[in-house]
C-alpha cells in the first residue's frame, strides 16, 4: 500500500485542518500548495520536519513545526502530527535517553537523583541537567530528522519501482 494513501486515511481533511482555529496565526503561509499535497518532497521534508522538533525539550513543539513546515513547503499536518512521538507517556523515557546520550557525549557524572516523572522534579532539576538533556535532545532530533527523510524517500522510490514493474510484467502478459 503507498504511503500516501495510508496518510490519507489518518489525517484530517485537508479542508479541515486549512480553517483550524490554532493556524490563524500563519496567515497566508498556509495557501502554498505544497502544504496540503501528498508527494515525496513535501511527506519526506515533513518527516523530517515533525521528528527533528519532537525531540527538542521545549514548549510549543507544534508551532515550531507548523512554522517550520511553511518555511520549507512541507506537508503541515504531517508535520505537526510527528511531533506527538514525544507525548505525555513516552516523554520521560525519550528524555532520560536524550540525557543519558549528553552525558556520555559530554563525558560527566549523572547529576540525577531522586528521579520523579513530574513537572515539579523537572523543573528543580533543571539547573543541573539542562547540559547534556539539551546536547542529547539535538542529537535525537538531527540523527531522527535524517533518517526519517531518507526512509520515506527510500521508501517512496521502492514502491514506485515496485509499481513500474508491476506494470511492465502486465503488459508483457
Amino acid at each position: 500500500m503507498m504511503i500516501r494513501d495510508v496518510i490519507r486515511k489518518i489525517f484530517p481533511s485537508i479542508d479541515s485542518e486549512k480553517h483550524h482555529q490554532t493556524l490563524n496565526i500563519f496567515g497566508e503561509g498556509l495557501q502554498h500548495q505544497s502544504l496540503w499535497h501528498l508527494n515525496k518532497r513535501s511527506v519526506s521534508s515533513a518527516f523530517a520536519i515533525g521528528l527533528f522538533c519532537a525531540f527538542l525539550p521545549i514548549p510549543f513543539q507544534m508551532v515550531l513545526a507548523a512554522a517550520l513546515a511553511i518555511i520549507f513547503a512541507a506537508n503541515l499536518p504531517i508535520s505537526i502530527t510527528l511531533v506527538w512521538v514525544t507525548n505525555p507517556v513516552t516523554m520521560p523515557a525519550i528524555f532520560y535517553f536524550a540525557y543519558t546520550i549528553g552525558i556520555n557525549i559530554l563525558n560527566i557524572e549523572p547529576r540525577i537523583t531522586n528521579f520523579n516523572v513530574s513537572l515539579e522534579w523537572f523543573f528543580y532539576s533543571i539547573n543541573s541537567i539542562w547540559e547534556p538533556l539539551l546536547l542529547g535532545s539535538i542529537i535525537l532530533s538531527i540523527v531522527s530528522s535524517v533518517i526519517g527523510y531518507f526512509l520515506i524517500r527510500l521508501y517512496w522510490r521502492y514502491y514506485i519501482v515496485s509499481e513500474w514493474r508491476a506494470r511492465i510484467k502486465s503488459r508483457l502478459k
